[in-house]
């Protein structure tokens, strides 16, 4: 049986990544490890690491974008949690079986490896979630 070992981030979308940071780097003193062009999703995104976690500042990078229509239809603000797990292709089955809605039905692969896949934050009261299996 899949298990989650943890929170992996949280992501907050944001129309102005200098002035986000201005807030989580200058203001809070989280430390920015870097930020980097994800062109699969269609962002540029800013890792602040935090304890065993981090949070993920998450900028569209093209109007037309799943990220960017989310950005313009609710504004700026938490996007989504991410939850870490043993084995993606067990809980999405498992999932799914339970008839919870996901977004993505098989795993997705980034380029550094890890997998990952979202759940439908319908059948996560509201929450849109993101499961994580780091290689």
């Amino acid at each position: 049986m899949p298990t989650i070992r943890k929170i992996n981030h949280l992501a907050v979308v944001v129309s102005d990544m200098e002035a986000a940071l201005s807030f989580w780097r200058d203001a809070l003193g989280i430390p920015l490890a870097e930020v980097r062009d994800v062109p699969a999703e269609a962002a540029q995104v800013a890792f602040l690491p935090l304890a065993d976690s981090e949070i993920e500042l998450v900028l569209p990078t093209t109007e037309d974008s799943g990220l960017a229509k989310y950005l313009a239809k609710r504004g700026p603000g938490m996007h989504h949690l991410c939850l870490e797990v043993d084995n993606l292709t067990e809980m999405l089955q498992q999932l799914k079986a339970k008839g919870i809605r996901l977004i993505n039905e098989q795993p997705r692969q980034a380029a550094d490896g890890r997998k990952y896949a979202f759940i439908h934050p319908e059948s996560a009261h509201g929450v849109l979630v993101e499961l994580y299996e780091v290689a």
